[in-house]
């Protein structure tokens, strides 16, 4: 039987990390084999090219290339490896990723994002995508108090209000498209809430 593969996802401040680790543990405490993963990175070469695209100035076009060159080995290697063996896959960010962040923050074309999947992933879609969402307010606090905490922000981290709310209307955009795999997460709230709704969710499993 294929595994089933869920997505996290959500501006940057929205709380994906933050949930990420439990929410693993609580599927595989549920008895799924669970292989947990992210983008860009999941591979030796995509971490590689994580650390450039995080830190290096590039052209936006430049941007997704690289996000679908380390996405394709990553779904060679680690994504649809685990779900052919029935493994669960948690991903934190994935396609729908790059429509909002270099389609609606970057303003890169719809359709050439969508050229890319189609050639970098043909047929795979999360079975499940989490949205984390929340306010622009709170998603600087939170940014801001990381950076006072002593981590340095990274270059998406640290781009302007207009560029996350760019971002944010993307991913809303994309929830209401593809409603039947998004669940949109108020990730505002005190993080036990969140749990408590994220673990109603894995009991429905």
């Amino acid at each position: 039987m294929r595994g089933r593969f869920i997505t996290l996802e959500g501006i940057d401040g929205a709380g994906k990390s933050t949930h990420a680790a439990w929410l693993a543990e609580a599927i595989a405490a549920r008895g799924h084999r669970l292989v947990a993963t992210r983008e860009p990175g999941g591979t030796p070469f995509g971490e590689k090219l994580r650390d450039i695209l995080l830190h290096v100035p590039m052209a936006h076009e430049t941007e997704a290339l690289l996000m679908f060159a380390a996405r394709r080995e990553h779904v060679v290697q680690v994504i649809e490896p685990a779900l052919d063996r029935g493994d669960w896959v948690l991903c934190d960010r994935f396609t729908d990723a790059t429509y909002a962040y270099q389609g609606g923050g970057h303003g890169v074309p719809t359709a050439q994002i969508a050229a890319l999947e189609a050639i970098v992933h043909p047929g795979l879609q999360p079975d499940l995508t989490l949205l984390f969402d929340v306010p622009l307010a709170v998603s600087r606090e939170r940014l801001l108090r990381s950076q006072a905490g002593g981590r340095s922000l990274d270059k998406f981290e640290s781009e302007e209000q207009a560029f996350f709310a760019r971002v944010r209307t993307a991913y809303l955009a994309r929830a209401h498209e593809f409603a039947r795999r998004f669940r949109v997460i108020d990730a505002s709230r005190p993080v036990a809430d969140v749990r408590a709704e994220l673990a109603e969710l894995v009991a429905g499993w």
